[in-house]
């Protein structure tokens, strides 16, 4: 059965799903990019810190901006809420984030085959914890998001493959 939620609680929710699943599917698509070009691991450090904290400093910012005209558009300004909106995002996308890179940063020998491992957890847990706000069954919500971050991954693991096919 679904608890009332209050509707900072929701919003709280909505920027937590957002924001680990985007830093969640972001890095792990640099992680699959530079796997699938065959750059070195040091690359993937590089590249999957810079998006990490680029990437989350503009999701924060983008969720702040469009969290605020929202509601400036309701007539109800609520910087505060906006702020709380981007601090949440900001996290879990940092948080999220990392988790495609800890194969990385721990030295695993099987680097990418961990990577794409933790990144299938993570993502399969965010979107289970969406079912406990949401009315569908969590097997569902987890699958709907690890779907998701598969194409992501797909997609970039080929860019990378085809890109370094004509480049290099």
């Amino acid at each position: 059965m679904l608890q009332q939620i209050t509707r900072d609680k929701a919003e709280r929710l909505k920027d937590f799903v957002y924001g680990a699943s985007d830093g969640i599917i972001t890095t792990f698509a640099v992680v699959a990019g530079v796997a699938g070009a065959d750059l070195s691991p040091a690359i993937v450090l590089i590249l999957g810190f810079a998006n990490l904290l680029a990437d989350g400093f503009s999701m924060a910012s983008a969720d702040y901006l469009g969290t605020e005209t929202e509601l400036e558009v309701e007539h109800r300004v609520r910087k505060r809420q906006a702020l709380k909106s981007a601090m949440v995002t900001f996290a879990a996308f940092v948080v999220g984030g990392l988790v495609p890179l800890i194969p990385s940063i721990l030295g695993f020998k099987h680097m990418f085959g961990s990577a794409i491992v933790a990144t299938a957890i993570a993502l399969f847990i965010v979107g289970a914890l969406r079912a406990s706000f949401v009315k569908k069954h969590f097997f569902r919500t987890a699958i709907e998001t690890l779907l998701v971050g598969a194409v992501a991954a797909t997609i970039a693991f080929f860019v990378g493959w085809f890109l370094k096919s004509i480049i290099i």
